[in-house]
């Protein structure tokens, strides 16, 4: 009978074991607690959320998650604005601001480019001026998002409101990449940067 019931006991504990290894809930909570900081928490947690296994509780892996999708995301925004230029089915008093956003965009890329090139180089000796330099372009790369975003004020038209909408969830994916820059620039450089 004792032997049963350390068995028993034995297999129970084995069971919860690997139940609580194949929960989901250590994952959610990396991404959940990543995205806390954030103002767009949903669109972070949804974008960000495959990156739970390898950045865990690194706050340099999130950071460089949150730039390397915002970057996807300013690509196929700027595609769809040259998309819509290059058929001209956007015509009148938005051609100029159009082509303003087209350029806006391609610089914001250039700049989360460079700033994910540093967050993949950080290091203890250089790392607040490296802070400093990615809070800035991501600052800018808001600011690129502003500036296209005013040539769209109280669209009139389909084709204006789908390129305000799309321009303006860009820039959430951008102020979301700032939040998390923000944090690892708080937290200080943490031991799992590679």
């Amino acid at each position: 009978m004792a032997n049963t019931n350390v068995y028993l006991t034995l297999l129970l504990l084995l069971s919860v074991l690997k139940w609580v290894q194949s929960t989901p809930y250590s994952s959610t909570n990396y991404v959940q607690d990543a995205c806390s900081v954030t103002r767009y928490r949903a669109l972070c947690i949804n974008t960000l959320a495959p990156f739970s296994t390898t950045a865990k509780t690194s706050p340099s892996k999130w950071a460089r998650a949150g730039v390397s999708i915002t970057i996807g995301e300013t690509k196929k925004v700027t595609q769809y604005l040259m998309k819509v230029k290059n058929y001209r089915t956007m015509k009148g008093s938005y051609k100029i601001p159009l082509s303003d956003c087209i350029e806006c965009l391609q610089d914001a890329i250039d700049q989360l480019h460079g700033s994910l090139g540093v967050l993949r180089k950080l290091n203890a000796r250089n790392f607040y001026a490296q802070m400093g330099d990615i809070t800035t372009w991501l600052s800018a790369v808001l600011t690129d998002h502003e500036t296209c975003l005013d040539g769209f004020e109280n669209p009139r038209g389909k084709q204006a409101k789908m390129v305000r909408n799309r321009v303006l969830r860009s820039s959430y994916f951008t102020s979301n990449a700032l939040a998390l820059v923000n944090k690892l620039a708080t937290s200080g450089l943490d031991n799992t940067v590679a």
